[in-house]
């Protein structure tokens, strides 16, 4: 459930409302997980949430957005705001220390206001991201002992917790291509540049390839089998006598005529 968001009278008669500052709370317990403002009808904005979280972006709201459902939850207006933008910023601030200060798990990355993120970088922060980019041509990508997480591994902890967030985010229908075959699929008609493939080429051949020395097991090769029948034969209508794929759905279809 969504509050709409109204006029004030106290603010005089048709005066619009600069914006509101919002809550997702969850409905069993009550507990406040987000909050913020816009100058937005309040259902756009979390329609808006909701789109960017299926999208995929990487952020603690929106991976508890990505797997909490839409019932478990509730957005709520807690406060409207008629006199400035710098006002309304300011109230979100307020909201975020209140709520942080009560125990909230507010999943908000800094602590509101207005600006891009509200995010204010340390000192530290600073000269770390200096360091790394000082000395760096524009839109030249580090590789190899160059880059600054070169040698880095995350922890086996870390790795299945992050396969646990995201476990079933993008398959079926929560996958945003799922259902998109040929022209319908964003990436069709797209050819990629020959330089691109002679360095990904480059990249995994030989000892390079994480692949190299290994054999598939029989059943990883039945699996990459069908797949790659489904691809090119079932989805593009097409039938090949050497495959046996094709010849055995021939089979069944025949079988389930007759019966």
């Amino acid at each position: 459930m969504i509050e709409t968001v109204e006029w004030r009278p106290e603010y005089g008669p048709g005066a619009p409302i600069v914006g509101v500052v919002y809550g997702f709370r969850v409905k069993a317990t009550g507990e406040y997980r987000y909050v913020g403002q816009t100058t937005k009808r309040v259902e756009r904005r979390h329609a808006e949430h909701r789109r960017v979280a299926k999208q995929g972006r990487k952020t603690p709201f929106y991976d508890w957005l990505r797997k909490t459902p839409k019932d478990a939850y509730e957005v709520v207006v807690l406060e409207r705001i008629g006199t400035t933008r710098e006002d309304l910023g300011q109230a979100e601030i307020s909201w975020i220390t209140l709520y942080r200060a009560s125990g909230d798990r507010l999943l908000n990355l800094s602590e509101g206001g207005l600006g891009p993120t509200g995010v204010i970088w340390t000192a530290e922060q600073r000269k770390a991201a200096g360091d790394r980019a000082r000395g760096r041509p524009t839109g030249v990508h580090l590789y190899g002992p160059e880059h600054p997480r070169w040698g880095h591994r995350h922890s086996e902890a870390q790795k299945a917790k992050w396969s646990a967030m995201r476990k079933g985010q993008n398959s079926g229908p929560d996958n945003p291509n799922f259902g998109k075959f040929g022209s319908d699929h964003p990436r069709s008609g797209h050819v990629m540049p020959q330089e691109s493939r002679e360095r990904l080429s480059e990249m995994r051949r030989g000892a390079l390839n994480p692949n190299f020395g290994k054999s598939p097991s029989a059943e990883t090769r039945e699996k990459r089998s069908v797949s790659l029948h489904r691809y090119h034969h079932v989805n593009n209508g097409v039938f090949k006598d050497t495959c046996r794929h094709c010849i055995h759905d021939a089979m069944n279809s025949e079988r389930e005529d007759e019966s």
